[in-house]
């Protein structure tokens, strides 16, 4: 079995978070024992945008990797994309982690003038430029090539993983959900002939002091997948032992590096979660 490493969420898409409680969100993971700092995306939502987050939390920590898990490619063009990935991993000297996917509401494509149909097509396009077309384009700044990882369950964005990517980025759910998945990943991964293996990572949720505010913020923001919602807020980790539970069931399942994202932004949460994955 391997060694997790888990990382935690900034609190990025939590309706009127503040720029003062980020900030301090990202001092104190950065003190430990988080490996990473992670962020969601969505447009059409009281959220702030992935990569302005992770530039503010850049600016406050030294130690903790940063991460889009995932940031919805093609919302965006691809020169702009990697503008922004370029950017943020110049402000934090090198730590940051590309994470990209499709996405899967449509009011974000709509309100983004991208054609929801093409989704696929446009992130495979993105990542050839990323990692193909990018040098020579003069877009900077210059880094060495940044790591990526591509989210997605279906056949095609398994196989867009192990042809562009460093690794995998599952989209959430129990750990058996997680292995299945990565077992797919793999797979895919052998039938390119890509050497290595993928870096697999997984995601969930916690909230400790109201749990209750933290299962109906996870009703509204998954709101768009129907009664599957109701699903996605009863895996909300709401204790320490909920919390090492699930950790040791990705282990088992061979996950790389687990991100927990808040459902409340409480310090008293992160702090707590620090104490139970310590």
């Amino acid at each position: 079995m391997s060694y997790v490493k888990v990382g935690i969420g900034l609190p990025s898409t939590l309706p009127g978070i503040s720029g003062e409680v980020l900030v301090e969100w990202a001092r104190r993971a950065d003190a430990g024992p988080f490996s990473t700092l992670g962020v969601l995306d969505r447009l059409v939502y009281d959220s702030i945008e992935p990569f302005a987050a992770l530039s503010a939390a850049a600016a406050v920590t030294s130690r903790v990797r940063l991460a889009t898990n995932i940031a919805i490619g093609p919302l965006r063009s691809p020169a702009m994309l990697a503008k922004h990935a370029l950017s943020v991993d110049a402000l934090s000297d090198g730590r940051f982690t590309l994470g990209v996917g499709v996405g899967a509401r449509r009011d974000d494509y709509a309100a983004a003038g991208v054609a929801h149909g093409r989704r696929g097509a446009v992130l495979s396009e993105q990542l050839a430029y990323l990692r193909g077309r990018l040098d020579g384009s003069g877009i900077g700044p210059a880094r060495p090539p940044i790591d990526i990882l591509v989210g997605g369950s279906s056949g095609a964005a398994l196989t867009r993983m192990a042809r562009y990517g460093d690794g995998y980025a599952h989209g959430g759910g129990p750990p058996r959900a997680f292995g299945s998945a990565a077992t797919k990943a793999l797979a895919a991964w052998r039938d390119l002939e890509r050497p290595g293996e993928p870096a697999l990572w997984g995601q969930g949720y916690f909230a400790f002091g109201d749990p209750d505010r933290g299962s109906a913020y996870l009703l509204d923001y998954y709101a768009f997948t129907g009664p599957f919602a109701e699903k996605i807020a009863a895996g909300n980790l709401t204790s320490a032992r909920a919390v090492r539970d699930f950790v040791r069931g990705y282990e088992a399942e061979g996950c790389d590096e687990l991100i927990l994202y808040p459902t409340v932004a409480s310090l008293d949460d992160l702090d707590r979660l620090a104490e139970a994955v310590s």
